[in-house]
Formats: structure tokens, sequence, C-alpha cells
């Protein structure tokens, strides 16, 4: 930015994580002039298990962005009650049949530097600190920018973007929404993760990998691998990751439905379970290459509405977080995409018109997604008391068509219309289902 230190663009999108990019790369290909701000400089790290099922998979080739060489997988092994189950990605003619997996520190900047080439201006190290409203309207008018030098510290330099249209993609905690007042809802499901990465010779697994028990040393002292070190079952379960260039990503995640939520340390559980991995692994402190971080994760839409008075929230910032698997990616993907065809076509309305439009944005979200955010919202309530989780995978587990149908609800990789019986069955539960 530079003469007076206002800029003015149609549409300001604040984040550009893969929501944030993904919304402004379909703006500037509907010919709209967008504004994409990031807080940080690339790369940036951010906290996440880096996997993309089929179902983001499929947004990123929507987007065209070249994946090309990512570190891609057939499906997922699955452990618990002492059963092993490995299972493909489904077939469909809906999605892909294999996943990817991406260190966030790269797939951030891939496709923020994929909306600049779509003709997108973006800029580094704006750290937004409040919307600007109009005084007549109400409505957002752009945003007001602390400017951050490479070091990560302000430089003192305080510059303001106007537009019409602002597109929080600012993540879970969301100062625009927040200070349009916008808080999240109680009533919706909450997560945390944690994670960190190690070098491993599991980086090229055909298979990510999931656990859903989390049995630990009882005292953090005793040797996991002697048979008489007592152990205790721990909420939550744990993933791992390929990343394909010599690391892993390994991590655990919790909802808050389960009683032991915010009474656990997350990174002590991380790090008593990885130590009762097996040593092939090489999952050890030395060979750790990044140290144990956390996030929240917000579900099921937990902040709402998802559009008003110019402002449309996009990804974690609208709490689109899938309950079944922790996964926000795809549904970002999805948010931006859909956000940037409702903005441009409210472009060229008449204010009654360009309204109705923008309001689309929700209305669309809702219908896609808001049943299938009901059930998980149950799933949650269900799977976070201990007795009920182990029940279902003792018995479950070994059901390897039960496990073929849920491991395709909890990934939404169902046919939209038609496909086989059990697509049908959940496309026809996500329908009866009261939206989110």
């Amino acid at each position: 930015m530079t003469g007076s230190g206002t800029e003015r663009a149609d549409v300001v999108v604040v984040g550009a994580g893969p929501g944030g990019s993904a919304t402004a790369a379909y703006l500037a290909g509907h010919g709209l002039d967008v504004v994409l701000l990031e807080k940080a400089r690339f790369p940036r790290d951010k906290i996440c298990g880096d996997g993309l099922t089929p179902r983001a998979v499929k947004e990123l080739l929507h987007l065209g962005v070249d994946t090309t060489g990512w570190a891609r997988n057939r499906g997922l092994h699955i452990q618990g009650g002492g059963h092993d189950l490995t299972l493909d990605w489904p077939s469909t003619d809906a999605f892909p049949d294999y996943g990817l997996v991406r260190r966030r520190s790269e797939l951030d900047e891939t496709l923020a530097r994929y909306a600049a080439a779509c003709g997108a201006r973006l800029l580094e190290g704006m750290n937004v600190q409040a919307p600007l409203r109009d005084d007549r309207t109400g409505r957002i008018a752009g945003v007001q920018v602390k400017v951050m030098g490479p070091d990560g510290r302000a430089t003192g330099e305080r510059r303001s973007v106007l537009a019409p249209v602002v597109v929080a993609a600012d993540g879970v905690s969301s100062r625009l929404a927040t200070a349009l007042g916008r808080p999240k809802r109680e009533d919706r499901p909450m997560g945390v993760a944690v994670r960190a990465y190690w070098d491993s010779p599991r980086t090229r697994d055909d298979y990510i990998s999931s656990w859903l028990e989390l049995w630990v040393p009882e005292d953090p002292a005793a040797d996991p691998n002697d048979p008489a070190t007592k152990k205790i079952l721990m909420p939550g379960y744990a993933w791992l990751f390929p990343t394909g260039d010599g690391g892993v990503n390994v991590g655990l995640g919790m909802l808050d439905t389960s009683p032991s939520f915010g009474t656990v340390d997350y990174k002590d559980v991380l790090r008593r379970w990885i130590a009762t991995t097996p040593a092939e692994w090489t999952l050890t402190p030395q060979t750790m290459t990044a140290p144990i971080r956390g996030a929240a994760l917000p579900m099921c839409f937990n902040r709402e509405p998802l559009y008003a008075d110019g402002l449309l929230l996009v990804g974690d910032a609208g709490g689109m977080v899938n309950p079944f698997n922790g996964e926000g990616i795809d549904y970002a993907l999805q948010a931006g995409r859909v956000a940037a065809e409702c903005i441009a076509a409210a472009k060229t309305l008449d204010p009654v018109g360009r309204e109705r439009a923008l309001q689309r944005y929700q209305s669309a979200m809702k219908d896609s997604l808001g049943g299938y955010y009901t059930l998980g919202r149950h799933f949650a309530g269900l799977i976070g008391h201990p007795q009920i989780m182990r029940y279902a995978v003792k018995y479950g587990l070994p059901r390897t068509a039960l496990m073929r149908l849920l491991l395709k609800v909890m990934a939404n990789l169902g046919e939209p219309s038609g496909g086989r019986l059990d697509d049908r069955v959940i496309a026809a539960l996500t329908r009866v289902t009261p939206a989110a």
C-alpha cells in the first residue's frame, strides 16, 4: 500500500489460510479487484494434522492448484480395541480415490501465491485490527490495518483498506466477527488438537493412521514397554500422517463433549503416548523436528450469521470444522468457492438484488452442510462418553463393512445423488436432519 495509506478494492479478504486464499483466487477469476491480507509473512506455520481427504483434494483440483509431488495416500489405517483395520478411500464418481498430506507451512503459501497469480493483491505483514463501518448504514466498509515488519514487530504504521464487501477468514478467534457482534455459539461442539513433527521411516506410508484409544503409562516415568507397567486409557484419539519428505505429523484430538475436556494436559498425553509407539517408527526426542503446539477446532457453524452487513465468514471464522473427523480445510475451500460465487453475482446488481445475492451464501452453506453438521453434533455428544466410545471401538472395528460405511460418513464422501445404497442412506439422513 502506498500514498495516503488508504487502499480501495471490490472485496477485502482477511486471512490467507486455505479458505481466504481460495476465496481471493475465485474472486480474481471472476474479475473482481480483491485484496488478500495476511498477518504473518510466508512461510508461516499453522497447527493442523496436514491431512487432505478426497473431499479436500476435489476442492483443490477444482480451484486449479497443481498438487504434483504432494504426499499421496490410499486410505486410512485404524487401530483400537485390540483390532487393526485398513480401509481404502471410497471409490465414487464424486470424489478422487486418494488423499494428500501437505504441511500447512507449504500448503498455505502455495494457495496464497496461487491467489496472487490469479490476480489477487496479496499483502503480507498486515495485521487487521478492527472493522471500519459506514455510519449511515451500519455495514462494514473495510478494515484498519497495523503494518508488521519482516521481524514480526509492528512498524508503527497504520493503514485502511476500504471495500463494500469483506470476507473474514481470520481463524477461530475471528477478530472481525467478534467486533461485529457475532460471538461463538456455546451449543456447538469444540475440539482441541495438538501436534508435532518427527523424522521417521513411515514418511512414505501408503495410508494415514488413526488410533481410537490412547493407552499411556499411569506413571510418566515408567517404562512403557515393560509388561508390568500399568496403563490408563486417556480420552481422545491420535493420528500419524506421513508427509513424504522424511517426516510425519503426529498428534491427538479431543472433543469438548468429553468429561475430561479442559482438565487434561494434551501435550503431556501426546508425549506419554508417543513413548509407547514401536521403536522402528523412531519417534524419539532426538528425531523430533518441531515442538508440540495446539489449537482449537470450531465446529458445526459455531459462529453465525455467516453473512450480514457486508461481512462473510469463511472457514474457522464460521466454525466449519467437521465434528466427525476434525477436518476443516475441505470446508474452508468449499466456503471460499461459494462465497466468491455469491459476491461475484452481487457485483452487477442493484442494492436490493446485491443483498439477496450475498444472503444466498448462508443459505447455500446451510443447505450443503447443515444436516450433516447436525448429525455430527449428535455423534460428538455420544463419543465424548468413554464407555460408549470403548463399546463402539470393541464391537464396531472388527466389522469391515460397517467401518467402510462409517469412513464414508465421517469423511463426508457419499455420492450427493444416486450412488450405492449406503450413499442414498447417507444423503437421506442429511436431508431429513434439521440444519445446524
